[in-house]
C-alpha cells in the first residue's frame, strides 16, 4: 500500500506583502527577505515607486550597511541627500540608532516623515529641509551617500521644486563643499558611499570594507589622524 503524500512544508512563514502595508514590509525587511526591497517600495507614492530602482537604496544594501556600522559601534548617522526616506526609515528598523535625513526636495521631506510614521520610528528619525551647505549639517558617527546631488526626474509635477537647481556647476558645488566638510570631521569619523559620490574623499579617508555585490559598490570609510599617501 503506498504511503500517503505527507503535506508540503513551507520554509518562508511570513505572508506575501499587501501593497502599501507598513507591518509586513517591516518583517521582510528585518527578516532578509528577497522581497523586501518590492515591499519597502510599495509605502512609497507610485511617482516615487516607479523610479526607485534608479535613485533610492535597496533594501540589502541597507542590511549591509547596518551589519557594518553596528560593527563600528556607530550611533548616529546621517543620510546627506535622503530622499523620501528610504535608506534613513530601514536603516533605523535594523538598528537602535538615531537616523536623520538631509533633503533639499520639501516634497520629499513630507513623504519621509509619513514613512517614518507609518513604519514607527518616527522617535528615532528625523528629516530636515533644506540643501547641502546652506543648513547644518549635523554631527553623527557616521555618514552615507547615495546620489547625494544627483538630478531627479518625476512625472508627477507635485514632486517637481523650482527651488532646486540641477546644474553640472551646483554639483560641483556642492561636491567640492561635502569633501571640505568631511575633511574637518572629526577623526574617527565613518562615511559609506554607494556607488561613488564622483570625487575623491579626503586622503584622510581609509577605506576599511567594501562589496562589489551589489549594483554599485558599497564602500565603508574612516577618517584617520593622518592622510594614507596615494599611488601616484
Amino acid at each position: 500500500m503506498p504511503r500517503p503524500t505527507p503535506p508540503t512544508a513551507t520554509c518562508d512563514p511570513l505572508p506575501a506583502a499587501a501593497p502599501g502595508d507598513p507591518d509586513t514590509a517591516v518583517l521582510h525587511l528585518r527578516a532578509g527577505k528577497a522581497r523586501a526591497n518590492a515591499a519597502f517600495d510599495a509605502l512609497l507614492p507610485e511617482a516615487l515607486r516607479v523610479v526607485a530602482d534608479d535613485y533610492w537604496t535597496p533594501t540589502p544594501v541597507v542590511r549591509r550597511v547596518a551589519a557594518w556600522l553596528r560593527a563600528e559601534g556607530a550611533e548616529t548617522v546621517v543620510d546627506i541627500g535622503s530622499g523620501p526616506g528610504k535608506f534613513a526609515v530601514a536603516l533605523a528598523l535594523l538598528s537602535e540608532g538615531r537616523v536623520v535625513g538631509l533633503e533639499q526636495r520639501h516634497a520629499l521631506v513630507v513623504e519621509a516623515r509619513a514613512l517614518a510614521g507609518r513604519c514607527g520610528v518616527a522617535d528615532r528619525v528625523s528629516f530636515i529641509h533644506g540643501a547641502f551647505g546652506q543648513v547644518p549639517t549635523p554631527p553623527a558617527d557616521a555618514y552615507y551617500l547615495f546620489n547625494p546631488f544627483g538630478e531627479y526626474s518625476f512625472d508627477a509635477p507635485e514632486y517637481a521644486d523650482d527651488e532646486v537647481t540641477d546644474t553640472r556647476q551646483a554639483r560641483r558645488r556642492d561636491g567640492e563643499a561635502l569633501v571640505r566638510f568631511l575633511a574637518a570631521a572629526p577623526v574617527g569619523t565613518r562615511v559609506v558611499t554607494y556607488n561613488g559620490i564622483g570625487r575623491r574623499l579626503p586622503r584622510c579617508y581609509e577605506q576599511v570594507r567594501v562589496d562589489v555585490s551589489f549594483r554599485g559598490a558599497l564602500r565603508l570609510w574612516r577618517k584617520r589622524a593622518t592622510a594614507r599617501r596615494r599611488p601616484a
